[in-house]
């Protein structure tokens, strides 16, 4: 037991967490399997025999992928599978959209002194969609989509979309890609940090997407608003919250917020039957303020069954995994 939880324990706050609902093979929507391009941009730091992440003792990004895989499968129930059908490791840093490319030993001295990085930091997507050929890989059907790694200032967005009929994904789509056969989304990844911020940036990603879904439908027909409620914009009828604000969050990140809520957010296990009474329950239950426990609660929420009404699935992660599927 970790000294977050004796503390909770002490304050008599400490519960079980949510027990999954046992789920028939036959509600369950056949597995998807899915082609990810692993570009890592890893540069070579001058004089050290070492890569930029082992100098500055960053993560490995290999086995930050391989962590994030198994968690987006587990927390999907099995639906969602991606495998790394490319993998290409970059001795350099990418392209600004005005040009500009850090040397390796210019990156290290601005990381030591904490400053210094260039402005604007914004990445050259278009130099990347050229370098790499995504397109091209996109329409053969050889890659489903890439996964960008790389450091600190890389630029990147967390996720951006490109394609035909693109939409926002918690970035501005990439205009001038229409030609390509089908919509595909890059993801940026930083091995400074961990799988939790993995998560958080393809939650981003699955807000936005399920924010499309549901535009058209109004009030009580849009569930994926009612989904996103917490206690702070709707007291007293918390459900499951978003990426930032668990149900009893008062700020952003407030994951480890001891204070109980009521919350229906255990009421989305049982989806579509969303009739339960609300919970008490408090952050012992969604991780403890861990963030990877909280997004891993989060993503177990959301509707994975076989179904459909008003148009959209009752299987929201087909739409979080495969953006062409969203009309």
């Amino acid at each position: 037991m970790s000294l977050w939880q004796d503390f909770l324990e002490w304050l008599g706050l400490r519960q079980q967490p949510e027990a999954p609902v046992r789920r028939s093979p036959n509600d369950l929507p056949q597995p998807v399997y899915k082609k990810v391009s692993l570009i890592i941009h890893n540069p070579h730091v001058p004089g050290t025999g070492k890569t930029l992440n082992d100098f500055l003792g960053w993560h490995d990004p290999d086995r930050l992928t391989a962590e994030f895989i198994a968690d987006i499968r587990e927390v999907s129930y099995g639906y969602a599978n991606y495998a790394i059908a490319e993998r290409l490791l970059v001795n350099d840093f990418p392209l600004k959209q005005d040009g500009f490319r850090y040397t390796a030993a210019d990156y290290v001295r601005y990381w030591q002194r904490r400053g210094g990085f260039h402005q604007p930091d914004a990445v050259d997507y278009y130099a990347l969609l050229e370098q790499f050929d995504m397109i091209a890989k996109v329409d053969s059907g050889t890659i489903d989509e890439f996964w960008l790694f790389a450091f600190p200032y890389a630029g990147y967005y967390e996720s951006i979309m490109a394609g035909p009929g693109a939409f926002w994904c918690n970035a501005p789509p990439l205009l001038g890609t229409g030609d390509a056969s089908r919509r595909f989304i890059i993801m940026g990844f930083n091995y400074e940090r961990g799988v939790g911020e993995m998560l958080e940036a393809y939650g981003h990603r699955a807000e936005s997407i399920m924010e499309r879904v549901f535009r058209n439908k109004r009030g009580q027909e849009n569930l994926w608003q009612r989904f996103i409620r917490h206690d702070q914009t709707h007291p007293g009828h918390a459900e499951v919250g978003n990426m930032h604000f668990a149900p009893n969050s008062i700020r952003d990140y407030d994951w480890g917020n001891p204070t109980p809520v009521a919350t229906r957010a255990a009421n989305w296990l049982d989806f579509p039957d969303l009739d339960g009474e609300p919970r008490t329950a408090n952050t012992a239950v969604w991780g403890a303020g861990d963030i990877r426990g909280h997004h891993k609660w989060w993503y177990r929420h959301l509707p994975h069954v076989r179904g459909a009404a008003g148009g959209i699935a009752y299987n929201w992660w087909q739409y979080i995994v495969d953006p062409n599927l969203v009309e």
